[in-house]
């Protein structure tokens, strides 16, 4: 591949959009919904059990034709076929950017090989978990399996802990009680209140770490083996019964003392941020079962066809990035605020921090060029009910212009399900407030004052009136379940993919992860006393570790 050299590929050139960007700077939405009375007709769309509407956006068909152009000129639905190959489009990395084979179907007729590959590690995690739901899993004293504790970091935490939260409602019953547990910070605070509640005799750990060497995962994890160590002695049987790895490197798995059985694999092509799919889920999995788990796969194997089929003007996936890029580059909105109606997502704003940040967060384009078009902006966001009264007036009458996602599910508390039927009524009426909210802020940060009863408008203060025009999508699915959340995040992963292409960089490396990690490694001596020259280094750096090493 030759995408690294300085001449294959050409500055962005978003034709016709800087003349749009002067027309639309001062254009309002009000403006906008009043020349087109079936403005949401012409600017939403449906997936099966998702619907996307992106009226609430300052733009009109010429803007979208002209977005719809620009992604044409950047070879969109090249990149899209490149993507979707085994080709090393990750070039600084020299690996492929798969991760969406991880939910091919098993008898898949495109990828045979590579779908055979993927369903035999998913039938390796199926047999495992089938063990511990069925209690057969049990510790190194006799007991039954009854608390799991995955210990990783960044995709190997984010991915598994947002989806079993969001899922919260279809834990799958077991012989005994199971929860799952998740710990991350290298700090160690976690991982010291949870041992305090846990049994070492019926615990099970989870070693997540793609390269089986990041130090935040492997001291929390050396901290568990003195742990049980400590408790149950120091016996072979301990590291056998209390721990499962997930990694691409088996041999260091086996220095490590995890036996062989309980090794699952993971792939170099699968980047950590969208690794959940593959048996780093393995949390989510004993969480909801392996048939959820599929359903999972499913909904974003059905995003991935709809992604690779769909024209771009139906295209759900490539709207969301074209419109992002729209927001950031023309309209000079830098930040973008994640805002679902539903309390089991109140870690997808994080997961989508890593998931964007992480991927477009890059100055540098695919010929080593630095990018003349701002990249990534800033992505937030809360579950919308506490954000209301937190931020909420920043984004009403503040000074920043901010986008926003609006995300929710139309329905919720079924009254067929036992764990609701005593109280269905009122917790629907509690729901049916949820999305009343999500409309109203949604409309009231799109329309202003046009949004406030006319009656009132005349007499209120300036500081009670709104400007409106921060522009919105919402999404709504028809419930949250595994399948629409497993589209809902490949809805995502393709956004970022798409604004990627648009502005001409890699989203598969991390580089500026990395390099923080090892000047880390390079300060540890020093706090530990192996080190004492502190010549090198800046004042400040200087000044700020002579006060820790008093202690």
């Amino acid at each position: 591949m030759t995408a690294h050299s300085e001449t294959d590929i050409s500055e962005p050139s978003p034709s016709g959009l800087n003349q749009l960007k002067t027309a639309f700077e001062t254009r309002h939405l009000n403006e906008l919904f009043a020349q087109n009375p079936l403005r949401f007709e012409h600017f939403s769309e449906r997936l099966n059990q998702v619907c996307f509407d992106f009226s609430k956006h300052r733009i009109d068909k010429k803007v979208m034709d002209a977005l719809i152009g620009f992604a044409a000129e950047q070879d969109l639905s090249g990149w899209i076929r490149r993507l979707f190959s085994q080709e090393k489009i990750n070039y600084t990395e020299q690996r492929a950017a798969m991760h969406w084979a991880l939910r091919l179907p098993a008898h898949d007729q495109n990828c045979p090989e590579l779908a055979s590959e993927v369903h035999t590690q998913l039938e390796r995690m199926t047999v495992l978990v089938e063990q511990i739901h069925k209690g057969q899993r049990r510790g190194s004293t006799g007991e039954v399996i009854q608390d799991v504790v995955n210990i990783g970091v960044g995709g190997s935490d984010l991915g598994p802990l947002m989806v079993t939260q969001a899922l919260s409602d279809f834990k799958k019953p077991t012989v005994k009680p199971l929860d799952v547990h998740f710990v991350s910070t290298m700090d160690g605070s976690q991982l010291s209140e949870l041992l305090h509640r846990l049994r070492p005799e019926t615990t099970l750990f989870i070693i997540s770490s793609k390269s089986f060497g990041t130090i935040d995962t492997l001291s929390n994890a050396q901290t568990v083996r003195l742990w049980l160590e400590k408790a149950l002695g120091h016996q072979p049987q301990i590291l056998k019964h209390h721990f499962i790895g997930i990694s691409t490197k088996p041999e260091k798995m086996t220095a490590w003392g995890i036996a062989p059985e309980n090794q699952l694999k993971l792939w170099d092509w699968v980047g950590g941020r969208y690794s959940l799919w593959s048996c780093i889920g393995l949390p989510i999995a004993l969480s909801i079962g392996m048939d959820g788990f599929r359903q999972l796969l499913a909904g974003a194997y059905e995003v991935d066809q709809h992604f690779q089929s769909a024209a771009f003007e139906k295209n759900i996936p490539v709207l969301m990035g074209l419109l992002g890029v729209w927001n950031n580059n023309f309209l000079n909105i830098q930040t973008h605020a994640v805002l679902p109606y539903d309390g089991r997502l109140k870690y997808f704003a994080s997961y989508l921090q890593q998931l964007e940040m992480e991927s477009n967060g890059k100055s540098i384009q695919r010929n080593n060029v630095r990018v003349s078009m701002d990249t990534c902006p800033i992505v937030w966001g809360e579950v919308g009910p506490n954000a209301q009264h937190a931020f909420y007036q920043l984004l009403h009458q503040g000074t920043h212009a901010v986008s926003c996602d609006f995300i929710a599910p139309v329905q919720r508390y079924n009254a067929n399900q036992f764990t609701y039927a005593e109280n269905a009524d009122a917790l629907i009426e509690q729901h049916h407030l949820a999305l009343s909210n999500c409309l109203a802020q949604s409309r009231l940060l799109a329309f202003g004052n046009e949004a406030l009863d006319p009656s009132e408008l005349s007499q209120l203060e300036e500081y009670k009136q709104y400007s409106g025009n921060q522009p919105s999508s919402t999404l709504l699915l028809k419930e949250l379940n595994p399948h629409s959340l497993g589209m809902l995040i490949a809805l995502y992963e393709h956004k970022v993919f798409v604004q990627s292409v648009l502005w001409d960089i890699n989203p598969f490396d991390q580089w500026g992860v990395e390099k923080g990690k090892e000047i880390a490694n390079q300060l540890l001596p020093i706090l530990n006393r192996e080190q004492q020259d502190l010549s090198a280094l800046d004042a400040s750096t200087q000044g700020l570790l002579k006060i820790l090493l008093e202690q």
